[in-house]
């Protein structure tokens, strides 16, 4: 068989572990795949950031497309499939470090969260996982989803009463069409009547907020907390926005160690079943093995350890300090290229007292 060429996003880590025995693997910017840098290439690999279409494939060798990702809305499905170019994603890959994201903007600006009364919209691979783990946790937690029924999730309700949540976190697709469209969910209308002192987050997808609609509303008043990993648009970001939300992340809350290792090796497992026709791959395992780090729990709450494993707030730090910079655009890229490496709960061992190491279980911490 020929050695197919291999383009990929720079940001999959281990594509050239995972692929290189397969093909000639070319690691390139999401932002720089273009018709020209994927002229014999077979098989394309990307994140949300590059845009695969007609525009990009017409008349290209491309016949397998992957992306690392959960979402599709940066995928034209119905020209692949008019033209019988594979494809493959990874939905529920990350889910697990956006549920962790969360959580430690929980423990950063809503300390009493276990008591909280916390809304989710959106209840599918991320939001599905951050409810189970509330729920285990005996949070008060709400649900809505519309395509979910009362047996699924005995917690659904209505899009009004999730308004009245005290925390309120976004985990839908981004939609235009259908009858429950996600583009700008939440626009004016619905952004005013948010509760006073409510904290709102978009771990989703930046349009599912009319961004426009939320400076004003964060302008005429200080009392909603916003916490915003995802952004209209993006990188070309608000600044004015930036300045008035209280924790501003560059779209990384599933950049961690685990999730993207997952992404990369469910895109290979998809083109092994394309190209070598075998349901049995190679074992990752061997390639993301590594020593547990302990943390001592002594003397410390819930909170102080979520945000020792994960700190949200040093994000929003480096991002602000790079984006005084200057050029918003290429900052915000660079820092989801150059993120530092973050570790989900798993990788942590912690020994602490019975109450505390029950939460820490259902958490997914290692515990003794």
């Amino acid at each position: 068989m020929n050695r197919p060429r291999i383009i990929a996003d720079q940001n999959m880590p281990l594509v050239e572990a995972h692929f290189g025995h397969l093909g000639e693997v070319e690691l390139m910017a999401g932002r720089d795949i273009d018709r020209h840098s994927i002229e014999g290439a077979e098989i394309l690999l990307v994140r949300s950031v590059t845009q695969v279409n007609q525009s990009l494939l017409e008349g290209s060798s491309v016949r397998f497309v992957g992306s690392a990702t959960a979402g599709t809305d940066h995928i034209d499905l119905d020209y692949l499939a008019e033209n019988g170019i594979q494809f493959a994603h990874a939905p529920g890959c990350n889910a697990e470090a956006v549920a962790q994201y969360a959580l430690s903007v929980f423990s950063r600006l809503k300390p009493r969260w276990l008591e909280s009364k916390v809304g989710i919209v959106g209840c599918g691979n991320v939001g599905g996982r951050l409810y189970q783990k509330l729920v285990a946790l005996g949070v008060d937690c709400q649900v809505y989803d519309p395509f979910l029924s009362q047996s699924q999730i005995p917690d659904l309700v209505s899009f009004d009463q999730i308004l009245d949540c005290e925390i309120i976190t976004l985990h839908t697709p981004l939609t235009t069409e259908g009858q429950f469209p996600t583009h700008h969910m939440f626009n004016q209308q619905v952004l005013a009547q948010l509760k006073p002192n409510s904290l709102l987050i978009n771990a989703g997808r930046g349009a599912v907020i009319d961004n426009l609609a939320l400076i004003d509303r964060l302008k005429q008043s200080d009392n909603l907390q916003v916490a915003l990993d995802v952004w209209e648009p993006e990188p070309e970001i608000n600044a004015e926005l930036l300045d008035l939300v209280s924790i501003a992340t560059p779209h990384i809350a599933g950049y961690s160690n685990e999730g993207k290792i997952r992404g990369t090796t469910m895109l290979y497992d998809a083109v092994c079943r394309l190209y070598l026709d075998d349901q049995s791959t190679q074992n990752s395992n061997n390639l993301t093995k590594d020593k547990k780090d302990s943390i001592e729990a002594t003397g410390k709450t819930l909170n102080q350890l979520l945000v020792e494993c994960y700190n949200v707030q040093a994000d929003d730090l480096r991002m602000r300090e790079r984006l005084k910079q200057g050029d918003i655009g290429q900052a915000f890229d660079q820092l989801r290229k150059n993120y530092p490496q973050r570790r989900e709960y798993s990788h942590f061992a912690v020994s602490a007292d019975t109450a505390l190491s029950r939460q820490l279980k259902i958490l997914g911490y290692s515990t003794d």
